[in-house]
């Protein structure tokens, strides 16, 4: 049923009145509809804003309300869909930028030790750093020890989309600091950084 309708009573006689359901007539008030008490209809209901964020339903979360791993996940879909949504105005996505702060701090890193830091499969990265390489923001260049190994750089395009991308991740993580409160923001990154 849509949480948007009330059922006042069960149905006495196998039957159930609906008043303005899809039948595309104006939402009118019970006394009004001929609603009497017992009759088993239901009831449209308009909700305003305010009852839309009282009237949120408490559904039993069971051993969800025990497990890390359902809260980790869904702070984790916040904490993506906020920064997804700052970083987009420069077209650079969370694992774009991950891969550009790395190569910044480490420049001649290697593809397979930045797969591996930052625990991306291989492949995936290759067509990243292809991505990021189309659009002038990285290079890859061979290796002068080992001719099978590329060295990547930051081009000076790359620098400067990453100045203004960390500049955007310190927006999304005074957000988060903001939601969690400092205290618990310091104590889940120290706790999530052994992973």
């Amino acid at each position: 049923m849509d949480n948007n309708f009330v059922n006042t009573n069960m149905p006495a006689a196998g039957k159930t009145q609906t008043a303005g359901v899809g039948d595309g007539s104006p939402v009118m008030s019970p006394a009004k509809r001929g609603f009497r008490p017992g009759s088993g209809a239901v009831v449209a209901l308009r909700k305003t804003p305010q009852m839309r964020c009282a009237s949120k339903p408490l559904i039993d979360l069971d051993v969800l309300n025990e497990r890390l791993g359902y809260f980790v996940r869904r702070m984790q879909v916040w904490v993506f869909q906020d920064f997804i949504r700052r970083l987009s105005s420069i077209d650079i996505s969370p694992a774009q930028f991950s891969v550009l702060v790395v190569i910044s701090a480490n420049p001649g890193l290697s593809q397979m030790e930045l797969a591996t830091t930052l625990g991306i499969e291989r492949a995936r990265l290759v067509r990243m750093l292809h991505r990021l390489e189309r659009r002038g923001l990285t290079q890859r260049l061979s290796s002068s020890a080992d001719r099978r190994r590329h060295a990547l750089r930051l081009t000076r395009d790359g620098q400067k989309i990453l100045a203004r991308a960390k500049a955007l991740a310190n927006e999304h993580e005074t957000a988060l600091k903001e939601k969690l409160g400092p205290e618990r923001h310091r104590l889940l990154l120290d706790a999530l950084r052994e992973f």
